[in-house]
């Protein structure tokens, strides 16, 4: 099982430690990611800096992205490990060369995040140099990542850090944990799963799009990519309350209220029986057939 150890700012830390949120950005002003082909679930460490230099808790990495300063502050909140888009902005400026506004950020996006006490703390890292800059992956194939874990577990004896989140078995690669993802980690998974394009019009101007839920959350809905498309901000508000709809067969409907209510729809009623413009490329990640069903028969205004 492959885990990172990422060099963490103590006051992203410090803030995040207080407020417990479900999962976290854990943001880096450039747009390179840390690592490549990083499984779902793999245990990602929190280090800190001087003058701690501890492991000091963690959460699981659900995916990696590049996102505008302002979308990942719409994204993400307070679960950037600040205030306010102000406050963000501000500490990203003196870590990049050039002007900063509204730039693109790496996102990390980890699920299940757990906070050690103090007392917890890790500080004996094997194998960890000082001249580490962004981190270090392990391997519990090997004798130090094998220590490491040991000591993760040894850490939480009383709040065993798998309660967190899902246990999974263990066929093929051994993965420690599926995530529960949260509504963040299910925009970000989304967004990148249709090509940062509206599965109904193509449009690509990301700040319009949406991630919508087929069954909707409150409806016992959950955040699985399969339960999900992402939309431009007008569909999405159409297909929430029933007058846009997509079929099992990946084609879209468009419920005759809008004509009937407001005289008008050109724009939409086009789009009629006319098939998604963009679907995920990896099935795993269409849009699940039943789920399309449900909406129909509950939803639609037919």
């Amino acid at each position: 099982m492959k885990l990172w150890v990422g060099v963490t700012d103590n006051q992203w830390f410090n803030f995040l430690s207080e407020k417990r949120p479900d999962e976290v950005n854990f943001w880096q002003p450039s747009a390179t990611p840390p690592f490549t082909n990083a499984p779902t679930g793999m245990p990602f460490l929190f280090k800190l800096k001087r003058p701690y230099n501890h492991i000091a808790g963690g959460g699981y990495f659900v995916t990696y992205s590049r996102l505008p300063l302002s979308l990942a502050w719409e994204v993400f909140g307070e679960k950037n490990g600040c205030s306010s888009l102000e406050d963000l902005r501000r500490i990203i400026a003196p870590l990049v060369s050039r002007e900063f506004k509204d730039g693109d950020i790496g996102c990390t996006v980890l699920a299940n995040p757990f906070f050690l006490e103090q007392q917890q703390w890790i500080e004996d890292i094997p194998g960890w140099s000082s001249n580490i800059v962004r981190g270090k992956m392990y391997e519990t194939g090997d004798v130090l990542g094998r220590v490491l874990w040991k000591n993760v577990q040894l850490s939480q004896v009383e709040q065993p850090m798998l309660q967190a989140a899902e246990q999974r078995e263990k066929y093929g690669e051994a993965i420690a944990v599926r995530p529960r993802l949260g509504q963040s980690s299910f925009r970000v998974l989304v967004t990148d799963a249709y090509q940062r394009r509206c599965a109904i019009t193509g449009e690509s101007t990301l700040v319009a799009l949406e991630a919508a839920h087929i069954v909707p959350y409150s409806d016992a809905g959950d955040h699985d990519v399969r339960n999900g498309l992402l939309l431009r901000a007008d569909f999405h508000r159409l297909f929430d309350v029933g007058l846009v709809g997509v079929t099992p067969e990946l084609k879209v409907k468009v419920s005759p209220r809008i004509r009937e209510t407001w005289f008008n729809g050109k724009a939409y009623y086009r789009l009629d029986n006319q098939p998604l413009s963009v679907i995920p490329s990896q099935q795993s990640m269409q849009p699940d057939p039943d789920r399309l069903n449900w909406h129909l028969k509950n939803c639609f205004q037919a």
